[in-house]
């Protein structure tokens, strides 16, 4: 399985608090999403407001991405969302 990471800024959605960024899974665009729990959790995020969000988001990025290819690869999923579970049980 072909999976990369465009690296762009994670666009924000206050509705369910999470961060989302495009991915390419075997030549076709998807994308994931992170938690805003998650990144408090794991990452140090001091609250869900976008910028504190986005911060911790980039001092972690590739930690967060190796999870989420491997969650494309062993879901073969079009679209995941990276929770805190994802997260504690992984390390």
């Amino acid at each position: 399985m072909s999976i990369s990471f465009p690296h762009i800024t994670p666009t924000y959605c206050a509705a369910s608090l999470t961060l989302s960024c495009p991915a390419q899974v075997d030549g076709n665009d998807t994308l994931y999403s992170i938690t805003a729990e998650a990144l408090e959790s794991h990452f140090g995020a001091r609250s869900t407001r976008k910028e504190d969000l986005v911060a911790a988001f980039t001092s972690n990025r590739s930690r967060i991405e190796q999870l989420a290819e491997s969650l494309f690869e062993l879901t073969e999923a079009r679209e995941i969302v990276l929770r805190s579970g994802h997260f504690r049980f992984a390390s």
